[in-house]
């Protein structure tokens, strides 16, 4: 059984840069760096894997490999983008904190069971940092579960009817 996100690693262009962001913004503590110079497979590698702690203990990681190509683009947020979860009284101090900083921010938009804010870290991944929403009866786990199967199969029908 799955226990829960150890980490999700992402490639990032420069480790520093990364670290600014995810430490010194967003407040996610530096817990491990380490360099690989060689893979558990042999092949010589020049890496650095860092990794930025959340209050659950789960990371964000980073993989910095300046000789090996990546492409890194402007991701849209259907294509990929990470949501972390914090208060509603952080999601405005950080809307406040971005905006001080001149990082451009979208939001705050309610989506009924969270309310988000946008932004790109300096790798160009949107990061979305998430609230929920007050508690009421549209909340109820079993209900939101029901209404995902709900969805998820007039979706799929919906694809083929044409």
């Amino acid at each position: 059984m799955i226990k829960g996100l150890h980490h999700a690693a992402y490639r990032c262009r420069d480790s520093e840069e990364t670290r600014a962001f995810y430490e010194d913004f967003l407040g996610l503590p530096m817990v491990d760096a380490f360099p690989i110079g060689t893979t558990q497979t042999g092949r010589q590698a020049k890496v650095l894997h860092t990794f930025f702690q959340m209050d659950d203990g789960s990371c964000m990681a980073f993989f910095e490999a300046p000789e090996q190509p990546f492409e890194f683009k402007e991701q849209h947020d259907f294509d990929l983008h990470i949501a972390l979860e914090v208060d509603r009284s952080q999601l405005e101090a950080m809307m406040e904190k971005a905006g001080a900083l001149g990082i451009h921010t979208r939001g705050i938009t309610d989506h009924g069971f969270i309310h988000s804010i946008y932004f790109r870290d300096p790798n160009g991944y949107v990061v979305e940092l998430a609230a929920k929403a007050g508690e009421d009866e549209s909340n109820d786990p079993a209900q939101v579960k029901r209404t995902a199967r709900e969805s998820l199969d007039a979706w799929q029908a919906s694809k083929h009817a044409a």
